[in-house]
């Protein structure tokens, strides 16, 4: 029997990478752990909602002009947009909730790391310098702005 395999939803923060093929699942008010690495769990939630992982890319791409790190919008309705913290086909990435970040502030270490606050209030520190993790929140959310126009723009 085949191990059911967990979609991203409104409830999501953040995926975190536990080992090669293990993942740590954030939510408002649960913690999961799943047998994939969250790459594959962001690829999987893409075609759960009618798209590939590579056809998100490609238009983030597109979009934005830019060919690193690319925030992935999951599904648009309900604005699932997910930002890495480093390279997707990195062990070590972390994918992000744009809509569910409150606030980042740098912490003090040797090395460089960030804490988010999410809207609830939980809080995850990740080895990304502040400077980084600013910078892709607003990758992420020129992608989500754009998109969302041009769903607007439909419309009228």
């Amino acid at each position: 029997m085949q191990e059911k395999t967990y979609e991203i939803n409104d409830a999501t923060l953040a995926i975190l990478p536990e080992s090669l093929n293990k993942s740590r699942i954030m939510e408002e008010d649960f913690e999961y752990e799943v047998n994939q690495n969250p790459l594959s769990l962001i690829n999987y939630s893409c075609k759960y909602f009618g798209s590939t992982y590579e056809g998100r890319r490609d238009g983030a791409r597109e979009i934005l002009l830019s060919k690193y790190k690319l925030p992935i919008m999951i599904e648009d309705s309900q604005n699932l947009v997910f930002l890495p913290t480093e390279s997707p086909e990195n062990n070590d990435c972390i994918w992000l909730a744009l809509n569910k970040i409150k606030k980042i502030d740098k912490v003090e270490a040797s090395e460089p790391k960030t804490s988010i606050e999410f809207l609830n209030g939980q809080k995850l520190i990740v080895n990304i310098s502040y400077k980084s993790l600013q910078n892709q929140i607003l990758r992420a959310s020129r992608l989500d702005s754009i998109l969302r126009n041009r769903k607007n723009q439909e419309k009228l």
